[in-house]
């Protein structure tokens, strides 16, 4: 609606998960060069951890992307709100591509999971399993079939285990892991994206606005920028929310640039629908 008045070819600031999109902050790149590297040596559980909002899923989007070939299969869970025995189950079914017999039991999955993976192994591949909002994993059992399955190395001398676990969320993920001293034993990677400072979110902004042909000076004035940034708190996803707005606002008043009134006046409208 509002491209056309910035002279837009698209919106810039949308919160899905479009890799086009990613920023190579310093602290998302130093991850991405972590996770990477232990996923395609083999390592056993890597973390990422950081505030809801801060690219945690965008960035394992665009890792999977660059990842070789023989990183397969990669398997995405979202909802981990699973016992124990039902992460087997699910774990059997997404790893294998084969749909789980109703009456199967642990044990029949765990078996199946080991027969995928030794053959995995045996052809050359390493699998990956991202446990999306892993914090959520706060029942010991959850956390401990996941670590147990990671003593599955399907006779490879050359890694650590047959697979590897990224588990991501926020940053109260790090204490479930440290609670779990077997667990946290076996992390080879910790990452935590902190917030952006103020000149990290001006190079965000344009970078953003840069992919959809706009140019930041030309929209937005530096107090403008640093309303944005204080009001966002440094987090991607609430810039991103505030500079929507602020540009519909902004077309609709028909200003020609987007000072700092206009970033206080959509801050304050979401804080009072938030109330």
């Amino acid at each position: 609606m509002y491209e056309r008045h910035w002279h837009l070819s698209g919106r810039p600031f949308e919160n899905w998960c479009d890799s086009r999109f990613f920023f190579p902050a310093e602290i998302h790149q130093t991850a991405m060069l972590k996770l990477r590297y232990g996923v395609e040596n083999c390592r056993g559980a890597l973390t990422l951890c950081g505030d809801s909002g801060m690219g945690k899923s965008m960035l394992v989007d665009t890792l999977v992307q660059q990842l070789p070939e023989e990183i397969t299969p990669i398997t995405r869970m979202v909802f981990p709100r699973l016992t124990g025995d039902q992460l087997l189950g699910y774990l059997a079914e997404e790893l294998t591509g084969e749909a789980a017999d109703p009456q199967q039991t642990p044990l029949q999955a765990l078996r199946q999971i080991e027969r995928c993976l030794n053959e995995n192994i045996a052809a050359g591949q390493h699998a990956l399993v991202v446990v999306d909002e892993a914090h959520l994993l706060t029942n010991p059992d959850q956390l401990e079939t996941l670590r147990l399955l990671l003593n599955i190395r399907g006779g490879t001398s050359t890694a650590e285990a047959a697979w590897t676990l990224l588990l991501v969320g926020d940053s109260t993920l790090l204490g479930l892991i440290e609670r779990n001293h077997a667990l946290d034993q076996r992390m080879s990677v910790k990452s935590l994206l902190g917030r952006f400072t103020l000149d990290q979110t001006i190079d965000y902004i344009g970078h953003r606005l840069q992919l959809v042909a706009g140019d930041v000076s030309h929209i937005f004035t530096n107090p403008a920028l640093e309303a944005l940034h204080m009001r966002a708190g440094g987090i991607p996803r609430r810039i991103n929310r505030l500079g929507d707005l602020a540009l519909m606002v902004g077309y609709a008043e028909d200003l020609s640039v987007i000072d700092a009134p206009q970033i206080e006046a959509v801050h304050q409208e979401l804080v009072s629908v938030a109330a």
